[in-house]
């Protein structure tokens, strides 16, 4: 069943009061429910047009739920994909003011940089890895306009996947210049060991998750594009972020990156 679009425009602007007063809203997936994924996707929509309209420039993607185990536990059998902006990213190791994020957890990822467009349909791994042109560690600052994190599959699709800010490494390295199945990663706050995992947690390989995002956004008319940074999807447990909190990411071969808090 259709949802009118007076209420997705209603849920959107909920969601951007939220992030703009920064008081987090109650979860608004049985208004959605009648709607399913596609009216979630439908308030996504909304507000990426809203912030575009705006003046804020996307960057590229990013792929959530790439977990076997966190699909399970809301319900689904595949990822879902939000948008990243440039007023999202955070140079390695400046220091991020918590005033700007709601909920702050981190999650320890590898990124793509595409240096090739995808847009033609039947894509193949082989395209999307000719396409690439490196890779980056990075992490996610993943945030939540719902209260408490209380969130199913349409919150989280509905609240850009439940985006944040994210930073990346500065050293570029070749796609052939890593296993992306077994390279491993491992999270550190101050040198304590706090998250770890490997590629095979997403997707099996961070490509598989990226060909899924490219073929998905073929679909919906909003192919990937020269330039564009695709986050592939969590490593590793996420972990909640503290004021003074450091956190370090470091994956095979790829190199280490960090995110700073301030108090």
């Amino acid at each position: 069943m259709t949802i009118p679009s007076g209420k997705i425009q209603e849920l959107a602007a909920r969601l951007r009061s939220a992030a703009e007063t920064g008081k987090a809203i109650a979860p608004i997936r049985d208004e959605l429910a009648e709607g399913g994924v596609p009216a979630a996707y439908a308030v996504q929509q909304v507000n990426t047009e809203y912030y575009v309209g705006h003046g804020r420039r996307l960057s590229g993607r990013k792929i959530g739920l790439t977990s076997k185990a966190v699909q399970k536990q809301l319900g689904v059998g595949s990822p879902d994909f939000g948008m990243l902006f440039a007023d999202m990213e955070i140079p390695d190791g400046e220091e991020i003011a918590l005033s700007k994020l709601m909920q702050p957890k981190v999650e320890g990822e590898i990124t793509l940089v595409l240096g090739r467009d995808l847009t033609h349909e039947q894509l193949t791994l082989t395209d999307v890895m000719s396409a690439v042109a490196y890779a980056l560690p990075s992490i996610e600052i993943v945030g939540s306009r719902i209260e408490n994190w209380n969130i199913r599959l349409l919150d989280t699709v509905a609240d850009n996947a439940s985006s944040g800010l994210y930073v990346l490494g500065g050293r570029p390295v070749k796609l052939e210049e890593v296993d992306w199945r077994l390279c491993g990663m491992v999270m550190e706050r101050r040198g304590e060991q706090v998250s770890f995992g490997a590629g095979a947690a997403c997707l099996g390989n961070p490509l598989n998750a990226a060909l899924w995002l490219a073929r998905t956004m073929v679909e919906v008319g909003a192919p990937l594009k020269a330039g564009d940074a695709i986050m592939t999807g969590a490593l590793g447990p996420m972990v909640a972020v503290a004021p003074g909190d450091v956190m370090e990411v470091r994956i095979n071969g790829l190199g280490s990156v960090r995110a700073v808090f301030g108090r």
